[in-house]
């Protein structure tokens, strides 16, 4: 029986070794990687998980004690992840909703080794009796991470995000959030269950860090689901604890109603509107959730559209291009998810995929009251993580580790009510001489094969795409080279490198230090990318963009147009290519063009300055300057408006006088610098005012003696142009 008990032992420690390895994910930064907060986390957990599926196989064909049990919640898991494979195979992008890209690192793989997750944890961690001992682990990291945390808000460690939002090492604030919130719920689940006072006492004080910190990432929907769920907690205990703990219990839930209720009637107090942290919590509104809204009413649009199998993992982003609502014109300008993780799901896998969803939840709540397994405080504990959760993912998408956390208290509430089933119980164990001669090996081959063919590839092309970006020793041809060598070898996050070497070729081609050779390659390349990748994606309106702006790149303006024309057919309704649409006109000497894409852009956002300043400069730059004036007295109550575009109207209308009023404008500026006086130079020069071109430049010069090589540049070229 020693082979036997070898091969047993070595998977079961395997199997093991690499699910207590799982909760450190949060604390992995991979800086040589493309997204280093996102990338090197998915490629870490996805090895881990497979090489643990491998191991708990192998375990299971040794011992039935490892082998699958039925409940309605691994019904419910496998169902959900079964129907998403099934939507992503009607996506309109087949790969990327399997795939996905490296900025979210989900997709149907990601789902898929969820599963994995859920049934190789639940039934070793069952086996093992680890579940405790994996909880723990995890708070462990959590604290490494508050500290982290700790240290941002001190000033010690940036804030990645570059704001006042502290996220430690996961790089977003609502993911730190949501890392926190379940690390609470499940800190007191274990602190009142722990029988030695140091650690119980050791885990409510990690819980109480880390409820300050959730209110230093300022996420308003976790804060929001963490009240929720500590009333929740509160309310259940009541209901079902002995007398004297329910009369704390009734305290501590009437003081958490007090505590909100105070903080609502105190929202626009000195004391809260003067500290960052509580005026931004109190700024939860309606009309502060108007972006939200908005994004929701067009996924619904969508459902509406494809309500079976929605539009695949990843397919927001053509819902956004359809559907879009010209009120985002000031948001970001390409939404790829509804920041509502049921509605997410609800437009990617369509109305099965959502109730399928809710069942995950549904489910878990009702096994977990049923179960004679756990505890009271154990299932309060639970429901409330599970709640606060639901409610923080009612305002914000998904990540990596809030998957991670959800899919282990779904497994250990259905290793806890799960019940052996007779055909799998029945099935043979393996004999003594298959252990270490076939089991083993044939595991490690297959975990092996998993972890080349899943990561290996993505992990290279995570790298060798931060080489192509970064300053290369053999200078620009360098990075062409590893570009070149990147499109040869296509790979799931095709659309991501094609993306961003239309970035590096457009900076090349205005580089002052590439050589003409290196600029035709690099545009080249970047034509010819994103022409594959319109032809394998015709639907998606923001990559006729990037190839739009290639285009520009090369100063085919024609051709320019032409994609975003097509954009437009796409996303008619999106300000923003109509802007483009009339700046290649403009370019192109098509003034009436021109006129009517920026006066088509303000039609759809008349609520925007800016859009008025466009139409404005359409008018004024096609002649028809009286219109353009209406429009900035309408919108600004003024002619005399500072904007660029306004600027280039007035040179291309030769209205010198107007153009000297802007830059007049803003030399009154307390901001302005020496180029804003040149600029005014220029403006004085361009209409034949050369005395006051130099008298200009020269009071620059007194104003900015730090700028005396410009100055005497400016008149050198001012006077040599005049013989003055």
């Amino acid at each position: 029986m020693q082979s036997e008990h070898t091969a047993k032992n070595i998977a079961r420690w395997v199997a093991l070794g690499a699910l207590f390895l799982i909760p450190l994910t949060p604390l992995l930064v991979a800086n040589t990687y493309f997204f280093p907060f996102i990338s090197g986390k998915a490629f870490y957990f996805r090895i881990l998980v497979e090489i643990a599926v491998v191991a708990w196989a192998v375990l299971a064909f040794f011992d039935k004690e490892y082998r699958p049990r039925f409940s309605w919640i691994g019904v419910a898991v496998v169902a959900f992840v079964v129907w998403m494979g099934i939507a992503d195979l009607f996506a309109v992008n087949v790969a990327k909703a399997f795939w996905s890209n490296f900025e979210r690192m989900e997709g149907w793989v990601l789902l898929i080794h969820l599963l994995g997750f859920f049934f190789a944890a639940g039934a070793v961690l069952r086996a093992e009796k680890k579940w405790r001992a994996w909880f723990l682990t995890s708070l462990g990291v959590s604290l490494l991470i508050s500290g982290y945390a700790l240290l941002q808000l001190a000033g010690s460690l940036p804030i990645h995000q570059g704001s006042t939002r502290i996220d430690a090492t996961l790089g977003n604030s609502a993911y730190l959030a949501i890392y926190f919130l379940f690390n609470v719920f499940i800190a007191l689940w274990l602190a009142l269950t722990e029988k030695y006072m140091w650690l119980k006492w050791s885990l409510i004080a990690l819980a109480a860090l880390e409820v300050v910190l959730i209110f230093f990432t300022e996420t308003r929907g976790t804060i929001i689901g963490l009240c929720l769920g500590f009333a929740l907690a509160a309310f259940l205990t009541m209901l079902t604890a002995g007398k004297r703990v329910r009369q704390y219990a009734t305290g501590a839930f009437i003081l958490i109603v007090i505590l909100i209720g105070g903080f609502y009637l105190a929202r626009n107090s000195s004391f809260v509107q003067q500290n960052h942290v509580l005026q931004r919590v109190a700024s939860i509104s309606l009309s502060d959730g108007q972006t939200r809204f908005t994004l929701w009413h067009m996924a619904l649009q969508g459902v509406a559209e494809r309500p079976i199998v929605g539009w695949g993992q990843e397919g927001f982003n053509y819902i956004f291009n359809k559907y879009y609502d010209p009120s985002l014109y000031q948001q970001e300008q390409w939404f790829d998810r509804a920041h509502n993780a049921f509605i997410d799901w609800l437009t990617a896998g369509g109305i099965p995929a959502f109730l399928l969803y809710l069942s995950l939840f549904g489910t878990a709540l009702m096994l977990l009251w049923r179960s004679s397994e756990l505890s009271r405080p154990e299932r309060i504990a639970l429901t409330a993580a599970l709640v606060g959760y639901a409610v923080h993912n009612l305002f914000v998408f998904d990540n990596l580790y809030s998957y991670v956390y959800f899919f282990a208290i779904l497994a250990l509430i259905d290793s806890q009510v799960a019940r052996p089933m007779p055909s799998l119980e029945s099935a043979p164990v393996l004999d003594r001489e298959a252990g270490m001669t076939y089991a083993l090996p044939m595991g490690a081959a297959a975990a092996l094969i998993l972890v080349w063919t899943v990561n290996i590839s993505g992990m290279q092309v995570a790298s060798k795409l931060i080489t192509a970006l970064s300053p290369s020793s053999a200078g620009v041809s360098g990075n062409i080279a590893t570009f070149q060598d990147l499109a040869a070898h296509p790979s799931f996050a095709a659309q991501e490198i094609r993306e961003q070497l239309v970035s590096f070729a457009a900076s090349v081609a205005q580089s002052s230090s590439a050589t003409i050779v290196e600029k035709q390659q690099a545009v080249g390349l970047a034509l010819t990318e994103m022409q594959k990748q319109i032809a394998s994606y015709p639907l998606d309106a923001r990559e006729y963009l990037e190839l739009s702006f290639v285009y520009r790149s090369m100063g085919d303006n024609a051709g320019a147009l032409k994609q975003v024309q097509t954009a437009l057919t796409l996303s008619p309704k999106k300000e923003q290519a109509w802007i483009q649409a009339g700046a290649i006109s403009w370019d192109m000497g098509d003034t009436k063009g021109a006129q009517t894409d920026f006066n088509t852009a303000y039609a759809l956002g008349p609520q925007f300055a800016d859009l008025a300043a466009y139409a404005a400069a359409g008018d004024i730059g096609a002649g028809d300057t009286k219109d353009g004036d209406a429009i900035l007295m309408k919108v600004y109550g003024t002619t005399s408006v500072d904007s660029d575009i306004l600027g280039v109207a007035y040179y291309r209308a030769k209205d010198w006088s107007r153009l000297i009023n802007l830059w007049q404008l803003r030399v009154n500026s307390p901001t302005a610098d020496a180029q804003t006086w040149f600029g005014l130079a220029a403006a004085y020069y361009a209409s034949g005012d050369t005395a006051h071109a130099i008298s200009t430049v020269k009071e620059a010069a007194v104003r900015f003696p730090d700028a005396a090589a410009s100055v005497d540049a400016a008149l050198a070229q001012i006077r040599g142009n005049t013989g003055k």
